[in-house]
């Protein structure tokens, strides 16, 4: 993760940040497998969607 996002971790609960690693490690073996990343991808761009619809509504457009 700090290989592919850089900076991404800075700044963020370390708690969160743990916890969703941890989740994303299926294998429990400290790497975050080709799945797991494409389902935080997958994931991310959903909720990114999601934000954006009602983000538009909020601003009377649509």
């Amino acid at each position: 993760m700090e290989k592919e996002f850089p900076g991404f971790l800075e700044n963020q609960d370390p708690l969160a940040v743990d916890k969703i690693m941890n989740d994303l490690d299926q294998c429990q073996d400290g790497k975050m497998g080709f799945q797991s990343c494409f389902l935080l991808m997958v994931g991310l761009s959903i909720t990114c969607n999601d934000y954006f619809i009602i983000h538009m509504k909020q601003k009377g457009k649509k």
